[in-house]
């Protein structure tokens, strides 16, 4: 089976920055994308960020240039969240796909205070 446990929330104010960590592991030697969801109160899970095997990354339009994803080569990817905002507080989960099959996490909350 594959875990993915995810390390590094909590609560900071606006402007501040917080580091998350996300490690998998298990049975699957190696991920093709990993990547960052999240998901505030009464609204649905959103993709933040995703890096791919080849390190090439994606963004939500909302976290451009504030957030940055990186990935290690033992399947941990990391979340350097900065210049944060209230509308960033959500319960953030990892993401890690084989082909078409998905893993999360269990999430970790992040608050951002005004």
């Amino acid at each position: 089976q594959v875990q993915l446990v995810e390390s590094g929330g909590g609560l900071v104010q606006a402007g501040g920055s917080l580091r998350l960590s996300c490690v998998a592991s298990g049975s699957i030697v190696s991920f093709n994308d990993m990547g960052w969801y999240r998901q505030a109160p009464g609204k649905q899970r959103e993709l933040v960020a995703i890096i791919s095997s080849d390190r090439v990354t994606n963004y939500a339009n909302s976290v451009k240039g504030r957030f940055t994803i990186s990935r290690d080569t033992r399947n941990t990817v990391y979340l350097q969240m900065n210049s944060l905002k209230p509308e960033d507080t959500a319960v953030y989960f990892c993401n890690a796909k084989v082909l078409t099959v998905n893993f999360w996490g269990q999430g970790t909350q992040v608050t951002v205070s005004s």
